[in-house]
């Protein structure tokens, strides 16, 4: 009886014990940041505890330090971040009754995994900021912060062999690196993005943790010059074969086929599609405050 009390509080965005505790906020920053960064997530984090008080927000760093957290966004393996952050949210008490998601970027993706593999405790609202679901950055044409000499070691390494097992195994651009030239490599060897995007069979369970979430939001963009294409952000991507026309969501077979059971999302109203206006991650305390604070509270 507890643990259905349990469930209907959080489905109800409370927590037992205490009707007015708002629901914990999980951040996970992109490529080239970290957890804190006073200019980034840093920032974020005060935005939504400002806004949202006695909110728990925790905003994920993978290692023991920033400069570790920035490092391991290039270097460590999408699945071994994955797979520590799962652990991290299920020894944390303040998320046993259920928790919000917001990525930013390869964190909206990486995010969406956790989602997927570790359904607990529970993730209640992904909202996913930037985020290249059918994979990017093609050409990587941009680079964030101060890391542009890391960037043109991978813009070289990715152009040598993104789909080697060498590069896959210890470049995480690489592990989302989706060529619409080489479909059938990033099919076969993509170790990380080809697996939550069920290329190469069904995993029901992917499937079933997903459709579990009450709204996935995913916002695109509509001035970017780092993603490519930025579609990917709503879930769309190149037509097989060539990189100049795309296709929406709706009209890619990981749709057609439901292999992700995003369709029967889309028609129960839980996906939710979101554009504004700038650059990659660039937006204002205004929209931020009027768009995406409410999925928080």
């Amino acid at each position: 009886m507890a643990a259905l009390t349990v469930a209907v509080l959080a489905l109800l965005g409370l927590h037992a014990g205490c009707a007015a505790v708002p629901v914990p906020l999980v951040m996970w920053h992109g490529m080239g940041d970290s957890c804190c960064n006073p200019q980034s997530m840093g920032y974020i984090k005060k935005l939504v505890e400002n806004k949202i008080p006695g909110i728990y927000v925790l905003s994920l760093k993978i290692g023991s330090n920033l400069i570790q957290d920035m490092e391991n966004s290039f270097f460590m393996n999408a699945n071994d971040q994955v797979r520590e952050v799962c652990s991290q949210l299920a020894k944390d008490p303040h998320l046993k009754g259920g928790y919000n998601a917001m990525g930013f970027s390869q964190g909206g993706q990486f995010l969406r995994a956790v989602a997927q593999r570790c359904p607990s405790p529970p993730m209640l609202n992904l909202i996913s900021i930037g985020g290249q679901h059918q994979g990017s950055v093609y050409g990587f044409p941009r680079c964030p912060g101060e890391s542009s000499h890391i960037c043109d070691w991978i813009r070289k390494t990715l152009d040598l062999g993104a789909y080697t097992a060498a590069v896959q195994e210890h470049l995480v651009q690489a592990e989302y690196w989706h060529d619409p030239l080489k479909e059938e490599d990033y099919r076969k060897n993509s170790i990380f993005l080809a697996d939550i995007n069920q290329e190469r069979g069904i995993n029901e369970t992917y499937k079933k943790n997903l459709m579990a979430l009450k709204k996935f939001v995913m916002v695109k963009f509509l001035n970017d010059t780092m993603v490519d294409p930025p579609i990917s952000e709503w879930f769309g991507f190149y037509k097989s074969g060539q990189a100049k026309e795309t296709v929406p969501l709706r009209e890619t077979s990981l749709y057609t086929e439901d292999r992700l059971g995003l369709q029967e999302m889309d028609k129960a109203g839980k996906l939710v599609f979101l554009g504004v206006k700038g650059d990659h991650l660039q937006f204002s305390e205004e929209w931020f405050y009027t768009t995406i604070l409410p999925f928080l509270q």
